[in-house]
């Protein structure tokens, strides 16, 4: 009652105060139930769009792959996909080679960072840290195949099942033990897709090896086998170490912009402008990101923050997933085992959040364009996919390939960003 007599007495002070209380206080109850929420989410909730998505977005312009796969086994793959490690719980370290640290060098202005409307210059790609050359991965995956495992050790290769192992040669590596195999047979074919598309240096070299406690490979740690609950006969992936990686976090228009609520603004020439060299170089690496991570539908990176917006508004202010950098400046694209088998599962949960990213996108490296269209025009990327990963992978045939769709879905990922180019170049 006496809240109905102040709703209708004159406006004095203290009703005034109580009406701005009044108005407040939801406010701060809504935050306190977000923090709730976000700590204690369940994995299988159904996803909301983040804060300052456009509704119009939340499934929005899906591509055909899309639309295609909305199998009812994803609540228990995701359960199982939450167990993949956060940025901080990743590689830090390791016997690198990778690119000697040095500052990078002198930059070219941002105006001439662009050319003909869509592509980074060439003078800016020259600036870009060389990351693993080709020379260097092949020898270390020979010699990885060809050492024994001295030791495996828990801790700083994410999850719990995983190891680091010391090699025979004195060189280190993660060893990925997946939850299932379809984790590993991402990774590995991950791994060779961006060889297909010409961005391999970005990624840490990987090789796939067989479980066998009575294998010459594995004779050293057959104690540490034992008590590492991997099974006879599974293939786990061995990925090279790397020294001195520190955290990445999104930059413009990936980062924080979208947590302040505006959503993912199209990254295009004339946003470049008075840009620092730095940056430039780190956008120029960014953008092979971005497509390669819509191609392979892997939500375990950048997506994955996107996801947590609607629990945590500065998730875009911290470390990217499974995105590292090197002294050299250089990105590493680190732990892509949700890519190809499990993201592909999963299209209908993601891509709500992998289109959008894709279509922030309008600069390219050319190279990367290039076979992309190539791709197209042949329609051949599962098939160029699979010559390489069984020319380069002895143990390819352990965990086979994809599937006929898994083949079809990725061609129609090709084909999304072919035409999503064409786009950027017609505006």
């Amino acid at each position: 009652g006496r809240m109905k007599r102040a709703r209708w007495a004159a406006p004095g002070p203290l009703p005034l105060l109580g009406l701005l209380l009044l108005g407040v206080l939801p406010g701060l109850w809504t935050l306190l139930l977000r923090r709730e929420a976000a700590a204690r989410r369940e994995p299988d909730s159904e996803p909301r769009p983040p804060a300052g998505l456009p509704s119009g977005l939340w499934g929005w312009g899906r591509s055909p792959a899309g639309r295609a796969e909305r199998g009812g086994d994803g609540q228990k793959t995701f359960r199982a996909l939450l167990a993949v490690p956060a940025a901080g719980q990743e590689e830090r370290g390791g016997d690198g080679q990778f690119a000697a640290a040095a500052s990078p060098p002198p930059a070219a202005a941002a105006a001439s960072a662009v050319e003909r409307g869509i592509f980074w210059s060439r003078e800016l790609e020259a600036q870009v840290p060389p990351g693993f050359a080709a020379e260097e991965a092949a020898a270390w995956l020979a010699a990885a195949r060809a050492a024994r495992v001295a030791s495996l050790e828990r801790g700083g290769c994410g999850r719990s099942s995983n190891r680091l192992a010391r090699l025979s040669d004195g060189s280190r590596a993660c060893v990925r033990y997946g939850i299932n195999p379809e984790q590993i047979q991402g990774e590995a074919l991950s791994y060779h897709l961006a060889g297909v598309l010409g961005m391999q240096e970005r990624l840490p070299p990987m090789a796939l090896a067989l479980v066998e406690g009575r294998g010459r490979q594995w004779e050293s740690v057959r104690d540490e086998l034992r008590g590492s609950h991997w099974a006879e006969g599974a293939v786990v992936s061995l990925t090279r170490w790397v020294d001195n990686l520190t955290a990445v976090v999104a930059p413009a228009p990936w980062g924080s912009e979208a947590g302040a609520g505006r959503w993912l603004q199209p990254l295009s020439a004339g946003q470049l402008d008075g840009l620092p060299p730095s940056r430039l170089v780190e956008l120029v690496q960014w953008s092979d990101l971005i497509l390669f991570d819509y191609l392979t539908a892997n939500f375990d990176r950048l997506v994955s923050n996107l996801f947590s917006l609607q629990w945590d508004p500065r998730v875009m202010l911290r470390a990217t997933s499974n995105l590292l950098r090197a002294p050299d400046g250089g990105l590493v694209f680190m732990d892509n085992e949700a890519g190809l088998v499990h993201g592909y599962r999963l299209l209908a949960m993601w891509d709500p959040y992998n289109e959008p990213l894709l279509r922030s996108l309008c600069v390219f490296r050319e190279g990367t364009a290039r076979r992309v269209a190539e791709l197209h025009r042949r329609r051949s990327a599962a098939a160029e996919l699979r010559r390489r990963y069984r020319a380069r992978e002895p143990l390819w045939a352990r965990l086979g390939f994809l599937s006929e769709r898994q083949a079809e879905l990725l061609q129609a990922r090709v084909d999304f960003v072919h035409r999503h180019i064409s786009h950027c170049r017609a505006q």
